[in-house]
């Protein structure tokens, strides 16, 4: 079944309130995904040159300090270090790429969830009212963010398995569906070099964006190619640096709501979450169609 929510901020206030404002969202799809919780947030940029990772441990007891020393001494700078339960952000003056194959390599028990400017991604097993709650998600400001509950009705409830997956810089999706062809097309992208670190058909669509804006396609010219090249069913919505995009399947039988007002703009699996939001009843609502993008980024509105 599984559950999506995003908010698009149009208003500083709305900015200053996100966190709490998703957290409202998120619990509202509790039912729609019991299992497991996950939300990529966009929020405070690093400055050039320096690069966000977003790691998480399976061991309560990583020695956090530990690693951001490691990565001080590997590229200097002065990395800074927020810990949110057993997931921490750190930023280092480094390229992405650097950044991540030192963590991997030095630290393979570590996941990491997201690399990028702004993104930062958290997500773990259990009900979306205690992972809200655990990772202080009412706390967080920031200009955009979208999330996901999910019910693990096709594979075990892990970590790994939670959505949102990225698969490249302030790139990530969250998913409702499921699609047929993803075997195939993850080996069809590995041989372009894009890494898997799951066996979950929605980080194979993540993947396949990825591959799609690095090739040089536009986010739109790229969700245009899902349409073309996987098959299945599905709601996505894709979180980048700028905005989010939603596109639904030629057939459209995974629920989807948008709204907008002139502080926000919001998209939900159900309207009950995004009526939590101030200002809900007077938003122009709609049904978004089928094979038609909605996008929408920092300063314009498409």
């Amino acid at each position: 079944m599984c559950g999506i929510v995003g908010l698009f901020a149009k208003s500083a206030a709305v900015e200053a309130r996100l966190g709490e404002h998703l957290q409202a969202m998120l619990v509202q799809m509790s039912d729609r995904g019991p299992d497991s919780a996950g939300v990529a947030v966009y929020r405070d940029p690093v400055p050039s040159g320096w690069s966000k990772l977003t790691l998480q441990s399976a061991d309560p007891s990583v020695a956090w300090d530990a690693v951001a020393a490691e990565l001080e001494e590997a590229f200097g700078g002065s990395p800074a270090l927020e810990v949110r339960a057993n997931h921490a952000v750190l930023t280092v003056e480094a390229e992405p790429a650097d950044a991540e194959t030192l963590v991997r390599r030095e630290h393979p028990a570590l996941r990491v969830m997201s690399a990028g400017r702004v993104i930062e991604i958290y997500k773990e097993t259990g009900r979306p009212e205690a992972f809200a709650e655990r990772f202080r998600l009412a706390e967080l400001t920031g200009t955009h963010a979208l999330g996901h509950t999910r019910m693990a009705t096709e594979s075990r409830v892990t970590t790994e398995g939670s959505h949102p997956f990225s698969t490249g810089l302030d790139l990530c999706l969250v998913h409702n569906g499921s699609l047929s062809n993803h075997n195939r097309l993850r080996r069809e992208l590995r041989r372009e070099g894009i890494e898997f670190w799951t066996e979950n058909d929605t980080e194979v669509a993540a993947g396949y964006l990825a591959w799609r804006l690095r090739e040089g396609a536009t986010l739109e010219q790229g969700l245009e190619g899902c349409l073309r090249d996987l098959d299945g069913f599905y709601t996505f919505l894709v979180g980048t640096a700028d905005g989010f995009a939603v596109l639904r399947d030629p057939i459209a039988c995974k629920p989807a709501v948008l709204a907008e007002t002139d502080d926000w703009v919001a998209m939900g699996s159900e309207w009950r979450a995004i009526a939590v939001l101030p200002g809900a009843s007077d938003a122009r609502m709609w049904e978004p169609e089928p094979e038609v993008v909605y996008a929408w980024e920092r300063e314009v509105v498409a």
